[in-house]
């Protein structure tokens, strides 16, 4: 197909999507003449993959680059690689002073109170950090009791998904990296419905 049809079949305005080639979120299609190419179902499944990251999920051009650089070049190591990818994500992580003994000392006490593994080079450590720090600032701290009910939901959740990963290398960053970036706001307006319905049952309102 042409670029137009590859446009009106993403849902996109051809301009949006000469702007992904541009930008390299895009592949190129297959030359046809000097200033014609063809595309084909990989572009569209590409495109909305792209809005998606760069829509619902909030990232900015450069971040959906990011992640998408990851998925089609994974490298070996599929631990680094799923660290980098949250790297990419919001929100951002609390900044250590470089001469910090402990970096980051509530992210570390919370982890090993969960009896979960403590790397300070995985991105989500300074973004627990950062979210444990705000919540004790707003005089709101994380209790023993809402930590462990939190950590064992999350763990579920995690056992659930790598359960369900994929055995080939490169289909298993792609389902860790972009399961990361799309479904983490499910999670995030699922719990929020979930109070709401709470809510509704608690105090015995009509939803």
């Amino acid at each position: 197909m042409r670029i137009s049809a590859l446009a009106a079949e993403a849902g996109l305005p051809v301009a949006t999507v000469k702007y992904y080639l541009r930008e390299g979120l895009l592949q190129p299609g297959t030359a046809t003449s000097a200033t014609q190419a063809s595309y084909d179902e990989s572009h569209v499944r590409r495109l909305r993959l792209v809005r998606a990251l760069t829509g619902p999920v909030g990232l900015s051009v450069q971040q959906a680059r990011a992640v998408l650089q990851l998925v089609d070049e994974p490298g070996d190591d599929l631990y680094s690689t799923l660290g980098r990818a949250v790297g990419t994500l919001p929100p951002d992580g609390a900044r250590p002073a470089d001469d910090a003994a402990d970096p980051y000392p509530r992210a570390r006490a919370a982890l090993e109170a969960l009896g979960q593994v403590y790397d300070p080079e995985f991105a989500a450590v300074a973004q627990l950090e950062g979210a444990l720090a705000a919540a004790d600032d707003a005089g709101m701290s994380i209790t023993p009791e809402r930590l462990a009910a939190y950590g064992r939901a999350a763990a579920d959740l995690a056992a659930y998904d790598l359960e369900r990963m994929p055995t080939e290398p490169r289909a298993a960053v792609e389902y860790t990296v972009l399961g990361t970036a799309l479904y983490e706001p499910v999670l995030l307006a699922l719990r929020r419905l979930a109070h709401q319905d709470a809510a509704v049952r608690r105090l015995g309102r009509d939803a």
